[in-house]
């Protein structure tokens, strides 16, 4: 498959730049896969759609304040530099104060530069792949660095929104349900849930089972390969529990929320189903036979990546394309403060 083959084009405005006023107030296109139709509905209909019975499964990842903005200091420590700024993407060896990162502007930070956050000495280390670079927080263990992030850090808003982080976005780029912190990303499709939606999604007979994927930059990015099959995926970090494992065991239906639950699950059920935590590279386009997921919730992604390749191997590419083309035309809010589209 060629990587051209899931582009699209875009209209700039419709990339929504602030999320809805209500949670769960956004528009919903339901994609039905039987009937082969599409319909406009609202996020807050989603119970309508679920039936006795069924798991809605959500990724409670907790977002990181991971943008940190320094000052660099000189190498004699004589005064100091220019801005500098570290994104914190996962830890390399937390218990050292190690962090795989990535820095700029990068020439300006070469190994054993230091930057000052806050009083605290952050001392460029080394080189890791995909640009990425180790570096060490001085006298911080994994805790001492999550404080630093909670005290200094800013919300890391993709760049497609073109402003900086402001207060509100701090609870609004955060699902209701996010617990275990360690991404750099939003897992989109929780945003639209509030405590009111998860109330009626229980009352109409459908369980609430909560996993954790920790979502790295690499799900993000547009694949820069010509072919699909050339591309590589970022291994991001994973957990089912028993109590999940046993409720997507006894669902009629598994509902995944999100990507990262659709990856998570098929990961799990590759591997018998079972508790587990680990890493996992997997990689969904179409052609892939899904074993765990049923239905599908889903903001609408960039074009030519992964998360769209995911969505067409659910959906089908004609229907998905449909999709994607009947919602730039209604003036749906695309990406990660958009709407969405439930795949049935």
């Amino acid at each position: 498959m060629l990587v051209a083959d899931f582009d699209y084009e875009l209209p700039p405005e419709l990339i929504a730049q602030q999320p809805h006023p209500e949670r769960s107030g956004g528009r919903m296109l339901v994609v039905d896969r039987q009937l082969g139709s599409l319909s406009d509905q609202r996020v807050r209909d989603l119970p309508d759609q679920l039936r006795a019975g069924d798991c809605l499964v959500v990724n409670n990842s907790r977002v990181l304040a991971a943008r940190l903005l320094g000052t660099r200091r000189s190498s004699a420590d004589s005064g100091k530099g220019g801005a500098a700024e570290i994104l914190v993407l996962e830890p390399h060896d937390a218990s050292a104060g190690l962090w795989r990162s990535l820095v700029r502007p990068g020439r300006k930070l070469p190994d054993g530069a230091r930057v000052d956050i806050g009083g605290t000495e952050v001392v460029v280390r080394g080189r890791a792949a995909g640009g990425q670079r180790i570096v060490e927080f001085r006298g911080l263990d994994e805790e001492g660095v999550q404080r630093l992030l909670e005290r200094h850090g800013h919300v890391p808003l993709p760049p497609y929104i073109r402003r900086d982080d402001e207060i509100a976005d701090r609870a609004r780029y955060q699902t209701v349900f996010a617990r275990a912190a360690g991404s750099v990303a939003a897992p989109t499709a929780g945003l639209h849930f509030d405590e009111s939606l998860l109330a009626a999604v229980r009352a109409r007979g459908a369980a609430v089972a909560e996993l954790t994927l920790h979502v790295g930059l690499g799900t993000f990015r547009p694949v820069t390969e010509e072919r699909v099959e050339r591309h590589r995926m970022h291994a991001e970090r994973f957990e089912l529990s028993p109590q999940a494992a046993d409720a997507v065991a006894r669902a009629d239906r598994t509902v995944a929320v999100g990507t990262t639950s659709v990856r998570t699950l098929e990961t799990v059920a590759r591997n018998g189903g079972k508790p587990q935590r680990g890493a996992t590279d997997l990689f969904i386009v179409p052609g892939f036979q899904f074993q765990a997921v049923g239905a599908l919730l889903t903001n609408f992604h960039l074009p030519r990546s992964t998360l769209l390749m995911l969505v067409a191997a659910f959906g089908g590419r004609d229907l998905v394309r449909e999709a994607y083309e009947h919602a730039i035309r209604e003036r749906y809010r695309f990406y990660s403060y958009g709407d969405c589209m439930l795949i049935v």
